[in-house]
């Protein structure tokens, strides 16, 4: 009798959720204020990390910025976190140094475990604060040439997913997390990046996003946003048709391919 309470149940919430999500679209989103937020960003020194920084800096934000040029050690309790920090080395696998890979994850998803860890306990006594996950479109598909990447990008979305429910089996719903995903952003990483449907993002467009998601509480920030749509379609289409999508995107950027730098 309980499993037919509790599925009666889960329908009325997925109806909710849904009538929810849909006046959303109609409603402007409150926004929340971060005035007077201990805000750390990692990567903070160029690109979308040093844009982000500018866009807390209006709003009256403390800001402490780590780069791998500058480190602050004291700054009481941190209580915004946006792990921006970054690295990809476009090659095919076998051109990829292994320390290069090494490097990858170190700083695209160890580096957040080890930053949120070490802030955790003080939001958790709180219950507040707001954890930023830089990730990428990469995160939820895949591009030849960038597969460390790619996959340490996979690593970021789950890690945010995971930590999401975490927070919620925990009873710590005051502590927000939202998850960053852009399409190639002109950060200079990648060399001569293009596509046929989407454009190359300029990071302070990317920077405005991740703070109008913070402001409200966005769990998952799509720049475009229309990128929802295409990954949602994407999970329906037979191989073929996602091969032939591929094609139509045409996307390109140099990298090292059999140890010689080509447009691919």
């Amino acid at each position: 009798m309980n499993i037919i309470l509790d599925l009666l149940l889960l329908l009325i919430i997925i109806i909710y959720s849904y009538l929810e999500s849909l006046v959303k679209v109609f409603i402007p989103q409150r926004r929340k204020s971060v005035a007077g937020e201990i805000v750390l960003i990692t990567g903070a020194g160029h690109g979308i990390g040093r844009h982000t920084a500018y866009e807390f800096a209006k709003r009256k934000s403390r800001l402490v910025l780590w780069d791998i040029n500058k480190v602050k050690k004291e700054v009481g309790d941190v209580t915004i976190v946006v792990n921006n920090a970054g690295a990809i080395y476009p090659a095919d696998l076998l051109s990829t140094k292994d320390e290069e890979i090494t490097k990858t994850f170190e700083v695209n998803i160890l580096g957040h475990f080890w930053i949120t860890k070490a802030l955790l306990p003080a939001m958790m006594q709180r219950n507040h604060g707001h954890i930023v996950t830089v990730a990428s479109l990469c995160g939820h598909g895949v591009i030849p040439y960038i597969i460390p990447y790619c996959s340490s990008k996979f690593a970021a979305v789950g890690f945010h997913r995971a930590l999401t429910s975490e927070f919620e089996a925990l009873g710590k719903t005051g502590i927000k997390t939202s998850c960053l995903c852009p399409v190639f952003v002109n950060t200079g990483f990648t060399k001569n990046p293009s596509t046929r449907l989407f454009p190359v993002l300029e990071t302070n467009e990317v920077a405005r996003s991740l703070i109008d998601g913070v402001l409200t509480n966005k769990k998952m920030i799509f720049v475009p946003s229309y990128l929802n749509i295409f990954l949602t379609l994407e999970r329906f289409l037979p191989e073929r048709a996602l091969a032939a999508i591929n094609h139509v995107l045409d996307i390109q950027f140099e990298a090292v391919v059999g140890h010689k730098t080509k447009m691919k």
